[in-house]
Protein backbone atom coordinates (compact mmCIF):
# COMPACT_ATOMS: atom_id res chain seq x y z
CA UNK A 1 0.00 0.00 0.00
CA UNK A 2 1.10 3.51 -0.47
CA UNK A 3 2.38 5.70 2.05
CA UNK A 4 -0.33 8.44 2.85
CA UNK A 5 0.85 10.59 5.54
CA UNK A 6 3.66 12.77 3.75
CA UNK A 7 5.85 15.49 5.53
CA UNK A 8 7.62 18.18 3.60
CA UNK A 9 9.97 19.45 5.88
CA UNK A 10 13.05 22.00 5.59
CA UNK A 11 14.56 24.95 6.37
CA UNK A 12 11.64 28.38 6.29
CA UNK A 13 11.73 30.33 3.08
CA UNK A 14 12.49 26.71 1.57
CA UNK A 15 9.01 26.50 -0.09
CA UNK A 16 7.47 23.87 1.90
CA UNK A 17 3.90 25.51 2.03
CA UNK A 18 4.18 26.14 -1.79
CA UNK A 19 4.90 22.81 -2.60
CA UNK A 20 2.08 21.34 -0.23
CA UNK A 21 0.19 23.93 -2.42
CA UNK A 22 1.12 22.13 -5.35
CA UNK A 23 0.88 18.36 -4.32
CA UNK A 24 -2.34 18.34 -2.59
CA UNK A 25 -4.82 18.50 -4.99
CA UNK A 26 -2.89 15.57 -6.95
CA UNK A 27 -3.15 13.25 -4.06
CA UNK A 28 -6.47 15.14 -2.66
CA UNK A 29 -5.01 15.69 0.58
CA UNK A 30 -5.40 17.16 3.57
CA UNK A 31 -2.35 19.96 4.28
CA UNK A 32 -1.39 20.83 8.38
CA UNK A 33 0.16 23.84 8.10
CA UNK A 34 2.64 24.17 10.89
CA UNK A 35 1.78 28.25 11.34
CA UNK A 36 -1.58 27.59 11.31
CA UNK A 37 -1.44 24.46 13.62
CA UNK A 38 0.40 26.54 16.23
CA UNK A 39 -2.00 29.73 16.19
CA UNK A 40 -5.07 27.42 16.78
CA UNK A 41 -4.15 24.07 18.68
CA UNK A 42 -0.84 24.54 19.53
CA UNK A 43 -1.13 28.10 20.86
CA UNK A 44 0.28 26.64 24.02
CA UNK A 45 3.54 26.28 23.24
CA UNK A 46 6.69 28.14 22.45
CA UNK A 47 10.01 26.74 20.34
CA UNK A 48 12.12 25.35 22.95
CA UNK A 49 13.36 21.74 21.63
CA UNK A 50 10.40 20.08 23.96
CA UNK A 51 7.97 22.13 22.22
CA UNK A 52 8.85 21.63 18.87
CA UNK A 53 9.26 18.19 19.47
CA UNK A 54 5.41 18.40 21.03
CA UNK A 55 4.33 20.04 17.96
CA UNK A 56 5.75 17.70 15.77
CA UNK A 57 4.07 14.80 17.91
CA UNK A 58 0.92 16.45 17.49
CA UNK A 59 0.95 17.29 13.95
CA UNK A 60 1.80 13.78 13.46
CA UNK A 61 -1.65 12.42 15.22
CA UNK A 62 -3.63 14.92 13.08
CA UNK A 63 -2.04 13.32 10.01
CA UNK A 64 -2.35 9.59 11.56
CA UNK A 65 -6.43 10.32 11.77
CA UNK A 66 -6.79 11.35 8.14
CA UNK A 67 -4.73 8.28 7.73
CA UNK A 68 -6.54 6.07 9.93
CA UNK A 69 -10.52 7.75 7.94
CA UNK A 70 -8.82 6.63 4.40
CA UNK A 71 -7.06 10.30 3.71
CA UNK A 72 -4.31 11.74 2.42
CA UNK A 73 -2.32 13.80 4.90
CA UNK A 74 0.49 16.39 4.23
CA UNK A 75 2.40 17.93 7.45
CA UNK A 76 4.33 21.36 5.97
CA UNK A 77 6.39 22.54 8.79
CA UNK A 78 10.29 22.39 9.62
CA UNK A 79 10.28 19.27 11.69
CA UNK A 80 14.76 20.50 12.71
CA UNK A 81 15.65 17.61 14.38
CA UNK A 82 16.03 14.08 14.90
CA UNK A 83 13.86 13.92 17.72
CA UNK A 84 11.23 16.22 16.09
CA UNK A 85 11.26 13.63 13.23
CA UNK A 86 10.62 10.48 15.49
CA UNK A 87 7.85 12.17 17.32
CA UNK A 88 5.69 13.00 14.02
CA UNK A 89 6.03 9.27 13.43
CA UNK A 90 7.30 7.21 10.23
CA UNK A 91 6.15 9.15 6.93
CA UNK A 92 6.95 9.41 3.37
CA UNK A 93 9.55 12.34 3.73
CA UNK A 94 10.18 15.23 1.43
CA UNK A 95 13.31 16.65 2.22
CA UNK A 96 13.29 20.87 1.07
CA UNK A 97 16.86 21.26 0.75
CA UNK A 98 16.70 24.58 -1.35
CA UNK A 99 18.68 27.46 0.71
CA UNK A 100 21.32 27.22 3.24
CA UNK A 101 19.73 29.49 5.55
CA UNK A 102 16.30 30.63 7.01
CA UNK A 103 15.57 33.65 8.35
CA UNK A 104 15.71 32.75 12.17
CA UNK A 105 18.70 32.39 13.85
CA UNK A 106 17.91 30.11 16.25
CA UNK A 107 16.17 27.52 13.63
CA UNK A 108 19.12 27.50 11.65
CA UNK A 109 21.56 26.79 14.44
CA UNK A 110 19.36 24.15 15.15
CA UNK A 111 18.47 22.32 12.23
CA UNK A 112 20.13 18.80 11.19
CA UNK A 113 20.47 17.35 7.95
CA UNK A 114 17.59 14.54 7.92
CA UNK A 115 20.02 10.55 7.41
CA UNK A 116 16.57 9.44 6.10
CA UNK A 117 14.31 10.85 3.48
CA UNK A 118 12.34 9.46 0.53
CA UNK A 119 12.93 12.46 -1.87
CA UNK A 120 15.35 15.16 -1.73
CA UNK A 121 14.43 18.83 -3.27
CA UNK A 122 17.20 20.87 -4.86
CA UNK A 123 17.11 24.49 -6.11
CA UNK A 124 16.67 23.44 -9.59
CA UNK A 125 13.02 22.25 -11.05
CA UNK A 126 9.68 24.31 -10.00
CA UNK A 127 7.02 23.40 -7.31
CA UNK A 128 5.16 21.66 -10.03
CA UNK A 129 8.26 19.74 -11.20
CA UNK A 130 8.49 18.05 -7.50
CA UNK A 131 5.32 17.55 -6.90
CA UNK A 132 4.85 15.32 -10.35
CA UNK A 133 8.26 13.65 -9.21
CA UNK A 134 6.82 13.14 -5.71
CA UNK A 135 3.32 11.74 -7.50
CA UNK A 136 5.23 9.49 -9.71
CA UNK A 137 6.93 8.17 -6.33
CA UNK A 138 3.57 8.05 -4.33
CA UNK A 139 1.69 6.51 -7.10
CA UNK A 140 3.68 4.38 -9.81
CA UNK A 141 1.68 4.11 -12.89
CA UNK A 142 -0.06 0.83 -13.99
CA UNK A 143 2.61 -1.36 -15.94
CA UNK A 144 0.81 -3.83 -18.33
CA UNK A 145 3.76 -5.50 -19.22
CA UNK A 146 4.39 -6.76 -15.56
CA UNK A 147 2.68 -10.27 -14.30
CA UNK A 148 -1.25 -9.00 -13.52
CA UNK A 149 -4.08 -10.59 -12.18
CA UNK A 150 -7.66 -10.02 -13.84
CA UNK A 151 -11.01 -10.41 -11.89
CA UNK A 152 -13.83 -10.17 -14.15
CA UNK A 153 -17.44 -9.22 -13.16
CA UNK A 154 -20.58 -7.03 -13.04
CA UNK A 155 -19.85 -5.25 -9.38
CA UNK A 156 -23.54 -4.40 -9.12
CA UNK A 157 -22.53 -2.57 -6.55
CA UNK A 158 -18.70 -3.12 -5.70
CA UNK A 159 -18.70 -4.65 -1.85
CA UNK A 160 -16.18 -5.53 0.79
CA UNK A 161 -16.29 -9.10 -0.36
CA UNK A 162 -14.72 -8.11 -3.88
CA UNK A 163 -12.13 -5.52 -2.06
CA UNK A 164 -10.74 -8.97 -0.08
CA UNK A 165 -10.82 -10.72 -3.16
CA UNK A 166 -8.73 -8.25 -5.00
CA UNK A 167 -6.38 -6.92 -1.98
CA UNK A 168 -5.65 -11.11 -1.90
CA UNK A 169 -4.91 -10.62 -6.10
CA UNK A 170 -2.65 -7.88 -5.14
CA UNK A 171 -0.89 -9.66 -2.42
CA UNK A 172 -0.27 -12.39 -4.65
CA UNK A 173 0.50 -11.34 -8.15
CA UNK A 174 1.42 -7.55 -7.58
CA UNK A 175 -1.04 -5.88 -9.91
CA UNK A 176 -4.24 -6.33 -10.79
CA UNK A 177 -6.89 -6.02 -13.75
CA UNK A 178 -10.48 -5.63 -13.28
CA UNK A 179 -12.51 -6.14 -15.89
CA UNK A 180 -16.31 -4.87 -15.41
CA UNK A 181 -18.82 -6.99 -17.44
CA UNK A 182 -21.04 -3.93 -19.56
CA UNK A 183 -24.62 -5.70 -17.70
CA UNK A 184 -25.96 -1.70 -16.80
CA UNK A 185 -30.15 -2.11 -17.40
CA UNK A 186 -30.46 -5.27 -18.45
CA UNK A 187 -32.91 -6.18 -15.05
CA UNK A 188 -33.25 -4.58 -12.18
CA UNK A 189 -30.01 -6.16 -10.39
CA UNK A 190 -27.77 -4.14 -12.64
CA UNK A 191 -28.51 -0.46 -11.92
CA UNK A 192 -25.07 0.95 -12.09
CA UNK A 193 -23.46 2.70 -15.38
CA UNK A 194 -19.67 1.71 -15.85
CA UNK A 195 -18.34 4.94 -14.96
CA UNK A 196 -20.48 4.82 -11.82
CA UNK A 197 -18.95 1.19 -11.22
CA UNK A 198 -15.53 2.69 -12.13
CA UNK A 199 -15.56 5.06 -9.41
CA UNK A 200 -16.61 3.14 -6.56
CA UNK A 201 -13.78 0.84 -7.21
CA UNK A 202 -10.93 3.07 -7.75
CA UNK A 203 -12.57 4.58 -4.40
CA UNK A 204 -12.35 1.31 -2.19
CA UNK A 205 -8.63 0.74 -3.79
CA UNK A 206 -7.25 4.37 -3.69
CA UNK A 207 -4.55 2.88 -1.24
CA UNK A 208 -3.09 0.63 -3.81
CA UNK A 209 -3.15 3.06 -6.75
CA UNK A 210 -0.90 2.34 -9.69
CA UNK A 211 -1.74 -1.34 -9.00
CA UNK A 212 -4.98 -1.89 -10.39
CA UNK A 213 -6.56 -0.68 -13.35
CA UNK A 214 -10.64 -1.04 -14.26
CA UNK A 215 -11.57 -1.39 -17.55
CA UNK A 216 -15.07 -1.71 -19.74
CA UNK A 217 -15.80 -5.42 -21.06
CA UNK A 218 -18.75 -6.72 -22.94
CA UNK A 219 -21.66 -8.29 -21.22
CA UNK A 220 -19.03 -11.83 -20.78
CA UNK A 221 -21.30 -14.90 -20.30
CA UNK A 222 -18.79 -17.64 -21.20
CA UNK A 223 -14.37 -17.72 -21.19
CA UNK A 224 -12.67 -20.78 -23.28
CA UNK A 225 -9.75 -21.50 -23.46
CA UNK A 226 -7.01 -23.77 -25.33
CA UNK A 227 -4.11 -25.81 -24.50
CA UNK A 228 -1.11 -23.85 -23.14
CA UNK A 229 -2.53 -20.43 -22.74
CA UNK A 230 -0.21 -19.14 -20.67
CA UNK A 231 -1.81 -18.03 -17.36
CA UNK A 232 -3.42 -19.66 -14.34
CA UNK A 233 -7.04 -20.30 -14.00
CA UNK A 234 -8.06 -20.13 -10.32
CA UNK A 235 -10.51 -19.78 -7.77
CA UNK A 236 -9.88 -17.65 -4.52
CA UNK A 237 -12.25 -19.05 -1.91
CA UNK A 238 -12.49 -16.30 1.82
CA UNK A 239 -12.96 -17.43 4.64
CA UNK A 240 -16.65 -18.19 5.46
CA UNK A 241 -17.40 -15.45 7.83
CA UNK A 242 -16.27 -12.90 5.22
CA UNK A 243 -18.47 -14.89 2.11
CA UNK A 244 -21.52 -14.60 4.33
CA UNK A 245 -21.29 -10.88 5.26
CA UNK A 246 -20.46 -10.44 1.50
CA UNK A 247 -23.56 -12.33 0.79
CA UNK A 248 -25.46 -10.96 3.14
CA UNK A 249 -24.81 -6.67 2.34
CA UNK A 250 -25.09 -7.73 -1.63
CA UNK A 251 -28.89 -8.81 -1.00
CA UNK A 252 -29.76 -5.87 1.33
CA UNK A 253 -28.34 -3.68 -1.64
CA UNK A 254 -30.58 -5.45 -4.46
CA UNK A 255 -33.60 -5.92 -1.79
CA UNK A 256 -33.79 -9.59 -2.11
CA UNK A 257 -35.02 -11.43 1.08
Amino acid sequence: MIQRKILIMGLPGAGKTTLANALAPLLNAVVFNADAVRANLSRDLGFSHEDRVEHARRMGWMCDRVVEAGGTAIADFICPTGETREAFGDAFTIWLDRIDAGRFEDTNRMFVHPERYDIHVTAEGTPQYWAEQVLTRLRPAFDPQKPTALFMGRYQPFHAGHQRLIEEGLRRVGQVCIAVRNTHGIDAKNPLPYFAVKQRIETALSAYAGRFVVVPLPNITNVFYGRDVGYNVERIVLDEATEAISASKMRSLIGAP
